[in-house]
């Protein structure tokens, strides 16, 4: 069995979407009744029925047109109101060993803050780690899982006898023409929340400048500049501005990896390597970790 634990108490912060550009708020208030990581809209233009709350699992995940494979959106049903760029506040939660939470989204998107997951680890703190007495058994799996997408890009997953649970990406863009500049770099996680905080959660969200250009031709990311988002360029650094880890690259797909694993909605033991990976491809790996399970 893991130990469960949610917050201590409410907490609340505002800031802008990433991709919508609207203003957003996200509050996340502890979760003692059941497990595991539960969400709703609560803007004061929806109706009562589409603010019920939906749990962040694979089954609720949706997509936006023109934005599939950029983030991880959830919502009840296909044409409801919707959360949108959860990954982050996902991954936080599970980097710090929150198993169970509430979080209340006014806006269509989760706020983007820095890129990283350090706010919404910071907002946690803010409201303490409360231990939850029940366990919650991990998802465990038998036989070794793979999935395979475009350009090399894969995951595997080794089932583990003994407690805990590992996650490893690894970058290549092995001669991506705007991405020429940028190492191979791998980034590992072995499930302690101290090593997430201070090694993966700082990590902020990128993009290679010809993506940046094109995302903006599309009328997405106007309301940012390179200041607040890194934009890599061919040369493999960030324009106007600084890395925080020489493969801070690396280590953000590891968050987002963490982050979108976390939709099979418990610990997982096993051992997961990602390689070239993105968002869908994360999103089937969680599927078939479902569909594979060993029943608790």
């Amino acid at each position: 069995m893991v130990p469960r634990a949610t917050i201590r108490k409410q907490v609340r912060a505002r800031g802008v979407g990433l991709f919508t550009a609207a203003p957003c708020s996200v509050c996340l208030r502890p979760r003692r009744d059941a497990p595991g990581i539960r969400l709703r809209r609560v803007d004061a233009s929806l109706s009562e029925s589409d603010r019920a709350w939906f749990e962040a699992s694979i089954d609720n995940l949706r997509a936006l047109p023109g934005l599939s494979g950029r983030h991880t959106v959830l919502g009840p049903s296909p044409q409801g109101p919707h959360a949108a760029t959860t990954e982050h506040l996902l991954s936080a939660l599970a980097g710090l060993g929150i198993t169970d939470a509430q979080v209340e989204i006014d806006g269509p998107e989760i706020p983007m803050f820095d890129g990283s997951s350090e706010p919404f680890c910071r907002l946690i703190e803010d409201a303490g780690i409360e231990p939850v007495h029940d366990g919650l058994s991990p998802l465990k799996i038998r036989e070794r899982l793979s999935v395979e997408g475009p350009g090399g890009a894969s995951i595997v997953a080794q089932p583990r006898e003994h407690p805990g649970g590992s996650f490893t990406y690894r970058l290549d863009y092995g001669g991506v023409p705007g991405a020429e500049g940028i190492a191979p770099a791998t980034a590992r996680w072995d499930g302690e929340p101290a090593v997430y905080r201070r090694d993966i959660a700082p990590a902020r969200t990128f993009c290679l400048v010809h993506e940046a250009m094109a995302l903006r031709q599309a009328g997405l990311f106007r309301h940012v500049t390179p200041k607040e988002m890194l934009v890599i360029d061919p040369g493999g650094q960030p324009i106007d501005n600084a890395l925080r880890f020489k493969d801070e690259p690396a280590r953000h797909k590891l968050l987002d990896l963490i982050g979108d694993l976390a939709l099979v909605g418990r610990p997982i033991q096993a051992d997961i390597t990602a390689t070239r990976s993105g968002h869908s491809l994360n999103h089937e790996m969680a599927r078939q970790l479902l569909a594979a399970s060993i029943p608790a």
